[in-house]
Parts: C-alpha cells; sequence; structure tokens
C-alpha cells in the first residue's frame, strides 16, 4: 500500500522545542513527532498523551515526521504507512529530552 495524502506534506517551522501540550502541563514524552501540514509539535503513542495523535484526530492533517532529533522518515496516519519526505525539517533547538 501506498499513501495518497502526499499534497499533505508541506515545509513547515515546528511549533515547540518539544511536545506543544506536555510542556504546557509539565509531563514527559518519549518521543516528537511533527506535523508536515502546519508545523505541530506533539508527542508520539508511546508517550503518555499521545499528543501528535491527538492532533491528528483533531485535524485531519495526515503526515508526521520523526522529529528527535530529526529523524527524517514520515508516516501517514489515514494509510499506516511510512511516507519518503522530500526533504527534513531542521530542528529547532536544541530540543530537551524527557524519557
Amino acid at each position: 500500500m501506498s499513501c495518497t495524502h502526499a499534497k499533505a506534506i508541506h515545509e513547515v517551522t515546528p511549533s515547540a522545542k518539544g511536545c506543544e501540550e506536555c510542556l504546557r502541563i509539565g509531563s514527559a514524552w518519549v518521543h516528537l513527532r511533527l506535523c508536515r501540514t502546519c508545523g505541530h509539535v506533539g508527542c508520539c503513542d508511546d508517550s503518555p498523551h499521545r499528543h501528535a495523535r491527538a492532533h491528528f484526530r483533531a485535524t485531519g492533517h495526515p503526515i508526521i515526521e520523526g522529529y528527535d532529533p530529526p529523524e527524517g522518515w514520515g508516516w501517514c496516519y489515514i494509510d499506516e504507512v511510512e511516507v519518503d519526505l522530500p526533504d527534513q525539517t531542521p530542528q529547532v533547538g536544541p530540543i530537551p529530552r524527557f524519557y
């Protein structure tokens, strides 16, 4: 299966130096995910609050990038497949580690 949502991939500016919501509530995260539609930085599904997936559910933005440190891989939540990204988002950092 391939991803049918490549049009959702944009050059973005990361919204925070860590998971936006975890920073706001003082929670820890495991890994960060960057929304390639709008730049929202959220925590991964192994993190307690799964904010990146919550962002997808709230907005429908399908593509994330591994973002701590920038890992360069992409994932489509809708098609549930890895996505080849046209570029890698530079880290706005340093990003603190919380795991």
